[in-house]
């Protein structure tokens, strides 16, 4: 932290917690330590945390867990035995709130101990209050000047209200090497971003009566490797994560991610795979799956995928600065991404696909996104009727529509999407019925856009 009054205003943002008294039970001492180990950072406390407690995950897990998180600040213990205790907890860092589960589940002779760490949403007890407009962004300022002195922010944000933009900041270096700063117009790689763009490229084309919603992938592609998929997942499952899809990072990508040249190359190999799960019957994020939407749009359309989302969705929104070329070409003002490893920023070159694809990896600006956001609103992409049914719930987990992740009600209701691999992360939330659009890049780790996206988005005044 900076000064006095950054600190002021982080105290004022943020609120105040009681910590609860952990039971008298046989797993308080484990729950304990498991805390003072993970928010001391310090490698040889996880690791007698790991000896006393037969604990097995590797250390540079739990430090990757504290880098990104600060360490765990206890809420509320919700349930505690002999073998067993569940705890409510917040990230230090965040506001994002998880349930800690810790579990023997060994023996007296071999014991072995279980940590489940799971996201959740904030419980109303817990509920953060909402600040007037200039206390919000005050707050948000003061956020932002912290994570920089931590060296942990290095992007841009911009948050529009009703037709206004009332914030617009950028911090940090678009490339280190040359000490070019971020400015308004710098391209940050989007990650998962791109699913919106390949969500309204098919639902354009449901629209124009070429796709169905309840169409498999045997009707449009009908030479898929594998038949299972092909005779029984729909364009709706690939929208919504329910296909049994699965992903493609792995070995086999980190060994063929320059080769992997476009969606069809992914499905050449890929698409002999079997379902992960019964289509249909659960929702698991699935990379894989909207890789076949958009091959499926280019077959459909008859245009290939990248210049079809060019021409039927960035050009009639005005996104000038908003694509996917591929890495080895010179993008003017493209950031470099940055990941943290063994304690420095790195370039992220080494892990990056040949170009972004229909699952993501593309790039664009916040000015961008605001206008993808406007042409959302106002039906230039999509009919009024269709972007509803595409940004509400369609999921039975009640977390995603056709790919747009959505939450809330009322004024609350949002959606958007999020994105983050090594060395970038992008946040765009969408609240129609406030009036409220925030962007968010950076091109570090995430989650560095994601907490200034979540600082505001918990505080923000709705009304």
């Amino acid at each position: 932290m900076r000064k006095v009054l950054v600190l002021a205003f982080l105290l004022l943002a943020t609120p105040a917690f009681t910590q609860p008294v952990i039971p008298d039970t046989a797993m308080r001492k484990t729950l304990s330590d498991y805390v003072s180990a993970m928010n001391s950072g310090d490698t040889v406390r996880m690791d007698g945390f790991k000896a006393a407690h037969h604990f097995g995950v590797l250390t540079e897990r739990m430090q990757g867990f504290f880098r990104q998180t600060g360490g765990i600040l206890l809420l509320k213990i919700e349930s505690s035995d002999d073998t067993s205790i569940i705890a409510l907890g917040q990230e230090k860092s965040s506001d994002r709130t998880m349930r800690v589960t810790i579990k023997e589940i060994g023996t007296a002779e071999t014991p072995k101990l279980s940590i489940l760490l799971e996201g959740t949403p904030r419980p109303a007890e817990f509920a953060i209050p909402r600040l007037s407009g200039p206390e919000a962004i005050k707050g948000l300022d003061a956020r932002a000047a912290q994570l920089v002195a931590q060296d942990r922010l290095s992007g841009a944000m911009l948050v529009e209200r009703k037709g206004k933009r009332i914030y617009e900041k950028t911090w940090g270096l678009a490339d280190r090497a040359t000490n070019a700063p971020i400015t308004p117009h710098t391209k940050f790689r989007l990650g998962s971003d791109n699913k919106m763009f390949t969500a309204v490229a098919a639902l354009q084309l449901v629209g124009a009566g070429k796709l169905s919603l309840e169409g498999k992938v045997s009707d449009y592609l009908p030479d898929y490797p594998n038949k299972n998929v092909a005779a029984k997942v729909t364009i709706r499952m690939l929208l919504t994560h329910s296909g049994g899809t699965g992903d493609f990072f792995g070995p086999e990508f980190d060994k063929n991610r320059l080769t992997l040249k476009h969606n069809e190359d992914y499905i050449a190999l890929f698409g002999a795979r079997a379902p992960a799960f019964e289509p249909g019957s659960q929702e698991r994020y699935s990379n894989y799956g909207f890789i076949l939407l958009g091959s499926i749009v280019q077959h459909v359309s008859g245009e290939d995928y990248y210049v079809y989302v060019r021409r039927h969705i960035f050009q009639p929104a005005g996104m000038k600065d908003t694509d996917s070329l591929p890495e080895n070409l010179t993008v003017p003002g493209r950031a470099t991404g940055y990941m943290l490893k063994d304690g420095a920023w790195l370039p992220n070159i080494d892990t990056l696909p040949y170009r972004g694809t229909a699952a993501g990896g593309g790039y664009s600006t916040v000015d961008d996104l605001l206008k993808f956001a406007h042409a959302l609103e106002n039906g230039t992409l999509l009919p009024k009727a269709m972007k509803e049914q595409a940004t509400s719930a369609q999921t039975k987990g009640k977390w995603y529509g056709f790919g747009f992740g959505v939450d809330g009600e009322s004024l609350a209701r949002e959606y958007g999407h999020g994105g983050g691999a090594p060395g970038m992360n992008a946040e765009l939330r969408v609240y129609p019925n406030a009036g409220i659009v925030i962007v968010a890049l950076a091109n570090l780790d995430p989650p560095a856009a994601t907490l200034l996206a979540d600082y505001y988005a918990n505080r923000m005044p709705l009304n």
